[in-house]
């Protein structure tokens, strides 16, 4: 997991602050249409839809809008969804990808060609830094008290390859194709289970020294975040604990 554990501080500050902009709200039912799209749009049969659903509802989001989601993701409303991903750099020669889902890649693709001229950095060709990410499946688990070592070994046994501690809980990973098989066994071991999704793990990290710097390189996360196309923003800069504090 070498590059990830700085995106937790990241992840959690970036939550309280979409939170507070009325964001999460819409990061809910992008969840849904990532899992509908993946998986179909049962939840009996599809248990990352499920999950996101359950926390749709516990974030008020009304029924409208789940069912919109899952049509969404199926192709049933708007037209089929397609994932695509835009490479570039951004500020300090960081790498960044940009997961998008659209039903119009001539409407997203100049968009994000803007995006990144505006943060100051460029758009790349397919694979330019795709190389210096892995693809992992991440399983977010809830709550306070909760045993490592035992948690651990139902990981393991479910087919999870790791899992690191977070501040609300732990991340367990493992390879995409078995994301749902392990979050499913472990909700069944009486883990409470969040986020489930893909993520793009940095291989090697591009070092923030200073405030101004690591202000930027989250104004740029926010800038491509704010766009309705995308889904989720990664980029292999590593901003420390002490400075991220600063930015509070």
């Amino acid at each position: 997991m070498s590059g990830h554990s700085h995106w937790s501080g990241i992840k959690h500050r970036k939550a309280a602050q979409d939170a507070k902009k009325g964001v999460a709200f819409q990061k809910l039912v992008k969840d849904i249409i990532a899992a509908a799209k993946e998986g179909g749009g049962d939840p009996n049969s599809n248990f990352r839809l499920k999950v996101a659903i359950e926390r749709a509802k516990a974030g008020n989001v009304p029924v409208d809008n789940i069912e919109r989601g899952i049509k969404r993701g199926t192709g049933e409303l708007g037209g089929p969804m397609e994932e695509i991903y835009y490479e570039g750099y951004g500020p300090n020669g960081v790498a960044v990808m940009v997961q998008a889902m659209t039903d119009n890649r001539n409407r997203t693709a100049p968009d994000m060609r803007s995006l990144f001229s505006k943060i100051g950095g460029s758009i790349g060709e397919m694979g330019c830094v795709a190389w210096n990410f892995d693809r992992k499946g991440v399983v977010e688990i809830i709550g306070e008290g909760i045993d490592e070592d035992e948690l651990m070994m139902a990981a393991l046994e479910a087919g999870a390859d790791d899992l690191e501690a977070e501040e609300e809980g732990f991340e367990v990973s493992c390879d995409p194709n078995v994301l749902s098989q392990v979050a499913q066994a472990l909700r069944e071991a009486g883990y409470n289970v969040g986020t489930i999704e893909v993520q793009m793990v940095p291989k090697n990290t591009v070092a923030i020294g200073n405030k101004s710097d690591a202000a930027k390189m989250l104004a740029m996360i926010e800038r491509f975040e704010d766009h309705d196309d995308v889904q989720a923003v990664y980029a292999n800069f590593d901003i420390p604990d002490e400075i991220l504090a600063e930015l509070d």
